[in-house]
């Protein structure tokens, strides 16, 4: 028996031996079933040797199958669940995260062949990123998606050759750089491997050559000691353990064969053809000190179609001079002299590093409920993140900073409550394209990123909204697990940055509502108010967020996804209202199926913020163009094999019903579109009403309305207003002599009150 920790037993607990049609189980039971530390034998010879609970393997074990495969590590209700080492006959070794008997989260494994993969896992595939190292000598790192080389990436070879770009199935395909051994470049793009299109060919000694050689070098030591930490820090996929039902040995281990095949190794080969092809005797092994000698190439699937010889003398090199004198200025510049600049490279860079080091920490950790300590002062992960790196922490290129995370296991539990995978949260904020920042939208100073995939939204917070959030987040927690449907913002993480001379930076993470598969052609900020609620008509462009005043429609609905849209708005402000919360607003996000005479109205300008919106599919439009099918909405029957039910950073709850369809669950169609989901405040179809006015006959006038399709978006968004603010409006107020009602305006009660009387306005009940 392997030796484990055995830890004290309940007088229940008492050990016996159980025969049970030709398997055996010597160990401590409880009632009939195994439970506590035991060891089980079954007929054909498989053992297991460790804790049992109520008649499943789970806790810390030992498992030899008889065809010599053997696995040692977590195991719940009976499944290779947790952290642990798999070996096999062949020699095989892999060490790391599994879920559910699959190879799921952070791991490495050594391959009979001699191949190593280090990173990333997904359904017992490689999926993330990750690094792979042949016996060879070859070595990639980069990014995997169902066992396969996708995405960005960087291979190595043996030789010293170099590919730095992209990668579809195993293949190189898209744009790259190649670096040959003898510091040569060629620039260029493929397809399924082979050179395709046009393409730059440096040849060794140039100065573009002398300078990318140091760049790539750069980039592939990066990732490479990215992936070696994401091993050490043992990320896993977080996930409930499922019931078994009965005792199982679940005697056939994972499958085994994920080494790479041919296709990768053909890679192997060095790809200099026709490389000094053209170069003359007297250019071939120098170049002038004042010129860049290039050749620009043509291919076809990896024939060399066309060549011609560029020659950049005297403008370039004195280019060359100007650029490298920027360059060095800008080196002198610190990141605090950045950061003081108002632009915020090295705090996004902070801000990574400490969300990867805190999923890193607190994933690997079994998941449980919450309790009262986890909300509380000691419920914090502080690390602090020296330039230089650490025992805990790698070395970067930010200045030293202290790091904060909030509540490290309400968060973790929230994440998985809206159902996001650990290592794809992870990924959308802390991979390789960075965040974005954004202009704030409002007028408290908050800095604002975006995600590089847009799901999430990063917000700076004032030290009082800070000490709100904490304050009430017991009772949010407890009310989104208690409605699924909850319109509220979806918090993902909260976090702190203390830079050197003591600068706090608070962050929170949430979902990006306007993350749609539709384009958002109008959005609005709406709190019930018409005081000051409108917009400059001259600064309007589709990414404008417009005010109550600006809201020129009524929107009718289903009268079942009506009711439902109500029943969780009054339930979302009075659990604002409890909370003393004011100030909270609506978002609303407009997807309009317009008349063709709408485009000048709803084209949005090239504008940077706008490109959020424009999303998957738009009504098969590019952006800067509309095409709009005559065509309305429909409501049909849901079928979940017809569309996406995957969860989104802010979708959550169930599936909508609609009284039109015979109170059934229902999708959206959108004909020539797609079909879409229908969730509260997700993917919901109505109909816009604008009244006109039209003069007849003198001055009498007659109203008229346009008619609009839409899809709407919702969500309550600033929910963290403190008394303070509260106490400030009610001083504005009474500075410029409004009445009583008005001056109320710092009530909760009063609030939400004046907030649903003007949404019923805006979403009027058909008569």
């Amino acid at each position: 028996m392997s030796a484990f920790t055995i830890q004290t037993l309940s007088p229940l607990l008492m050990s016996q031996e159980i025969k049970l049609h030709g398997d055996v189980y010597f160990g401590n039971v409880k009632g009939k079933l195994p439970h506590g530390m035991g060891s089980y034998t079954w007929s054909d010879g498989t053992v297991y040797d460790g804790y049992w609970e109520d008649g499943k393997m789970c806790g810390r074990g030992r498992i030899s199958w008889s065809s010599g495969t053997s696995y040692e590590g977590d195991f719940s209700g009976g499944y290779l669940h947790g952290f642990g080492t798999l070996k096999t006959p062949d020699g095989s070794v892999y060490k790391g995260s599994w879920r559910l008997n699959i190879q799921n989260g952070v791991g490495r494994k050594e391959y009979s062949n001699s191949d190593v993969y280090d990173g990333c896992w997904k359904d017992g595939a490689h999926e993330g990123s990750g690094k792979y190292a042949w016996g060879n000598g070859n070595t990639y790192i980069g990014n995997w998606k169902s066992g396969k080389m996708f995405g960005r990436g960087v291979m190595k070879w043996v030789n010293g050759d170099l590919f730095d770009g992209s990668w579809l199935n195993g293949y190189r395909h898209g744009s790259g750089v190649y670096r040959f051994s003898d510091g040569s470049y060629y620039f260029g793009t493929w397809t399924k491997g082979l050179k395709d299109g046009q393409g730059t060919f440096y040849p060794a000694g140039s100065k573009c050559s002398s300078f990318r050689k140091t760049a790539h070098s750069q980039r592939f030591r990066d990732p490479e000691r990215n992936v070696t930490r994401t091993y050490s820090e043992k990320i896993t996929f977080s996930g409930f353990f499922r019931e078994s039902g009965r005792i199982t040995s679940r005697r056939i281990p994972p499958d085994d064969d994920y080494a790479l095949g041919d296709s990768t190794r053909e890679f192997s080969a060095s790809e200099r053809t026709e490389m000094f092809s053209h170069i003359s005797d007297e250019g071939g092994s120098e170049v002038d000190d004042d010129s860049t000698v290039a050749w620009e190439r043509e291919y076809m699937q990896g024939v060399l179609m066309k060549e011609r010889v560029k020659n950049h003398s005297g403008a370039l090199s004195s280019k060359s001079k100007q650029s490298k004198r920027i360059t060095n200025e800008s080196k002198q510049k610190s990141c605090v002299d950045i950061f003081e600049g108002h632009k915020s490279y090295c705090l996004m860079l902070n801000l990574q590093l400490g969300i990867r080091y805190t999923v890193g920490k607190i994933t690997p950790v079994p998941m449980r409920e919450v309790r009262s300590s986890d909300f509380g002062e000691r419920a914090r992960i502080r690390m602090y993140f020296p330039r230089k790196g650490s025992q805990f922490t790698p070395p970067h290129y930010s200045v030293d900073f202290h790091w904060k995370d909030y509540c490290p296991m309400v968060f973790r539990n929230l994440r998985e409550m809206f159902k996001l995978d650990a290592a794809e949260y992870m990924m959308s904020i802390c991979g390789d394209d960075g965040l974005r920042e954004l202009s704030s939208p409002g007028k408290s100073g908050s800095l604002f990123y975006l995600s590089h995939d847009d799901r999430f939204v990063i917000k700076t917070l004032r030290r009082s909204e800070l000490k709100v959030l904490l304050k009430m987040l017991p009772s949010y927690y407890d009310h989104v697990k208690k409605y699924d449907n909850t319109l509220i913002t979806k918090f993902f993480g909260l976090h702190e940055i203390t830079l050197r001379g003591g600068k706090k930076v608070r962050f929170i993470v949430m979902g990006n509502m306007f993350k749609t598969e539709l384009r958002i052609h109008r959005r609005y900020d709406l709190k019930g108010s018409y005081q000051g609620r409108f917009t400059n008509k001259d600064h309007i462009d589709e990414g404008t967020t417009l005010k109550d005043l600006d809201l020129a429609y009524e929107f009718h609905m289903d009268r079942t996804l009506r009711e439902a849209l109500f029943e969780q708005i009054q339930l979302d402000c009075s659990f604002l209202e409890s909370q003393q919360i004011i100030d909270y607003s609506l978002l609303l996000g407009l997807h309009f199926r317009a008349p063709e005479h709408l485009k000048a109205l709803l084209e949005a300008p090239d504008a940077e913020h706008g490109s959020s919106s424009s999303l998957e599919f738009d009504d098969g439009s590019k952006s800067g163009e509309l095409s709009i099918p005559p065509t309305g909405l429909l409501l049909v029957t849901h079928e979940p094999s017809s569309v996406n039910t995957a969860p989104g950073p802010h979708i959550r709850g169930n599936t909508l019903r609609a009284f039109s369809v015979g109170d059934k669950e229902v999708d959206l169609l959108l004909p020539g579109t797609g079909r879409l989901r229908v969730q509260l405040g997700v993917n919901m179809p109505a109909q816009a009403n604008r009244k006109v006015s039209q003069e007849v006959s003198g001055s009498t006038e007659v109203e008229l309305f346009e008619v609009y399709d839409v899809v709407l978006y919702l969500g309550i968004i600033d929910i963290l207003q403190d008394y303070n603010m509260r106490k400030k409006i009610e001083q504005a107020c009474k500075s410029v002599r409004y009445d009583p009602i008005s001056i109320s305006v710092a009530d909760p009660k009063f609030y939400s009150k004046r907030f649903i009387d003007f949404l019923h306005k805006v979403f009027p009940v058909d008569p």
